[in-house]
Formats: C-alpha cells, structure tokens, sequence
C-alpha cells in the first residue's frame, strides 16, 4: 500500500487523540513553537510484525523517552493489506534540530544496539521506515 493512500485511510482526527501523551511537551500547544511532530510509517518484514510490537512495547518506547522524544500514539492498520505488516505513529520534539539530536542519541545508544541486535537475531524486523515531519497549523486545536 502506498504512503499516501494509507493515510488518506486515516481520519484526520485520528492522527493525534492522545493528547495526554504530550502534557510533558508544552510547547507543542503552539503552533509558533518551533515543534515538530514525526510521523513514521514502518513496513515490518514479512510475518516480523508481532515482534517489532513486541520491540516497541519491551524496549523502544522507554529509550525513546530517554532520549527526549515523546510518543504521541501508535496505531495498526484495521484492514488488509496493511494489517499485516504496517505500526504508525507520532513522536514530539521541541525543535527539528532537536529531532536529530534525539535520534543521533538514541542510534548511538549501547542498549539500544543491544535490544535491536536480539530482536534481529532471526532476521530484520523492518523492511521500510517512511518519515514525515509536520508542523502545527494554526487553526489545529491545542494539544496539551
């Protein structure tokens, strides 16, 4: 499934209900802000998708946190073909700079080199990452 069409399947309201997420990331509420908010699309390898949830929910959310990028929501696809292979979701960070140092941080970080090479050890859990980062419009309600 193309990028686009998967999230013109999405309701725009969707994208980002889990406000509470973001409370620590105030200065996401405005527009103004300089933040930057990463929409990433991940297309896990064949039958790899359970695993790569499993990855996120035992290990990648928490070093996310550590470094400084704040999970917004992850979603899974309801229908077919995407159900089988796709994870979204939405990351905060206070400035795109910030983004690149939060992702230099946390690629370089032993733990996670050591959790990924695990995971890995019967073969890749992910074949594409599509990556898509967005700005507040100014008529976008307030998130935190």
């Amino acid at each position: 499934m193309k990028r686009r069409t998967l999230l013109q399947s999405l309701p725009a309201a969707a994208l980002l209900p889990a406000v509470n997420s973001v409370s620590k990331f105030s200065v996401a509420a405005r527009p103004d802000s300089g933040a930057v908010y990463e929409l990433r699309v991940y297309h896990a390898a064949e039958g790899k998708l359970q695993d790569l949830l499993k990855r996120f929910r035992e290990h990648t959310i928490a070093l996310f946190e550590k470094h400084g990028m704040h999970v917004v929501a992850f979603w899974t696809p309801v229908d077919e073909p995407a159900k089988s292979n796709t994870l979204l979701y939405v990351l905060a960070h206070p400035s795109r700079e910030a983004a690149t140092a939060n992702w230099k941080s946390f690629q370089e970080d032993q733990e996670w080199v050591s959790v990924r090479t695990a995971s890995e050890v019967n073969g890749k859990l992910v074949d594409k990452v599509d990556v898509t980062f967005m700005t507040l419009t100014d008529f976008s309600p307030k998130l935190a």
